[in-house]
């Protein structure tokens, strides 16, 4: 009986310390955060970037309900989207949305992902149902303006916009000048 009361807190003590450290793996993340997003640094560090997404995923894995995990897991999608990596920006993003639904930062994710379909996976459908449900959803947002332009233009090529500019430009010129003819006309 002894050995038994014994060999029970051992084997848990065992099982516990076993496990990932959430100090460990948020100071390793924290370190090369620093070194990757150093003002000092000129490129992004490809090898950094992968280990970092690895320690993020690792950490949103093993800690769901952390402090840290929503804004790791923010931060995954981002850099995962800034690497060209859509498939699993989306992933995080949408994590981030189910998970976070009323944070600040479910708005940008939606937006986020509306931008991945259309310049990562060049899925202009999606796109534009997400650009469609983002401005529905957060007509107020500093971002909206964003996405009606996105919409507006998209699928359109650099030069089809340039032309389209140009024409609004010359409409909105003529459109002065008669402006300015009639008012001069109505002082004399």
């Amino acid at each position: 009986m002894k050995i038994k009361i014994l060999v029970l807190p051992l084997l848990l003590f065992g099982l516990i310390s076993c496990g990932p450290s959430r100090k460990k793996e948020a100071d390793k993340i924290n370190s090369i955060e620093n070194r990757l997003f150093s003002p000092t640094a000129t490129s992004l560090d490809k090898e950094a970037a992968d280990s970092l997404l690895t320690l993020y995923t690792a950490f949103i894995k093993n800690f769901p309900t952390d402090s840290l995990t929503r804004k790791y897991t923010f931060k995954a999608g981002s850099l995962y989207m800034n690497t060209g990596n859509g498939k699993q920006a989306l992933e995080m993003f949408d994590l981030y949305r189910s998970t976070y639904p009323n944070d600040v930062k479910s708005a940008m994710c939606l937006f986020f992902s509306a931008y991945i379909y259309e310049n990562i996976l060049k899925n202009l459908d999606k796109a534009q149902e997400l650009y469609i449900l983002f401005i529905e959803k957060y007509p107020r947002h500093d971002f909206a303006d964003d996405a009606q332009s996105a919409l507006n233009n998209l699928g359109k090529t650099p030069e089809q916009m340039v032309k389209e500019f140009e024409k609004k430009r010359q409409a909105d010129s003529a459109m002065r000048a008669d402006s300015l003819k009639k008012a001069g006309k109505r002082k004399k």
